[in-house]
């Protein structure tokens, strides 16, 4: 299933209180970067950045069968595009706050960090992400034995 934008409207749906914006506009970048055997797992909407305060931040968050995907269509010119592939990722941490949670991925080369997300959906991101990483990594590896 690759239909980016109605799986987010989905997310976005079924976890209200998750702050995001523009979700048709961020879908078309990612559909724009998928490659023709990829295909989209689970999605999600987040704000980017530390900050609880960062409101107009919004990336949609893709796991494909690939790589995760972040992207943000910017509101006047151009886009902002990140994929993160098994190889490079080390680790995800949920923190919960009062009102929103924050996942962090930890890759080799940065921390991205994703915020402004309803408490309720953290645990539904956390065990995606990491169960497809870890099955991933464990494919990796086991080809880099057979080297």
């Amino acid at each position: 299933m690759n239909d980016v934008y109605g799986m987010l409207k989905e997310f976005k749906s079924k976890y209200k209180s998750t702050v995001a914006w523009r979700l048709k506009a961020h879908a078309k970048v990612v559909k724009k970067h998928l490659n023709p055997e990829e295909n989209v797992l689970y999605a999600f909407v987040a704000q980017k950045g530390f900050s609880s305060f960062d409101l107009f931040s919004t990336f949609a968050v893709v796991l494909t069968n690939k790589r995760i995907i972040l992207a943000q269509k910017r509101l006047l010119f151009g886009y902002l595009f990140l994929a993160i592939t098994p190889d490079l990722f080390n680790d995800l941490t949920v923190d919960t706050g009062m009102i929103w949670g924050k996942v962090n991925i930890d890759t080799v080369k940065e921390t991205v960090v994703l915020s402004n997300i309803s408490k309720g959906a953290v645990d539904e991101i956390e065990t995606n992400i990491t169960e497809y990483m870890m099955s991933e990594k464990k494919k990796y590896n086991d080809s880099e034995k057979n080297r």
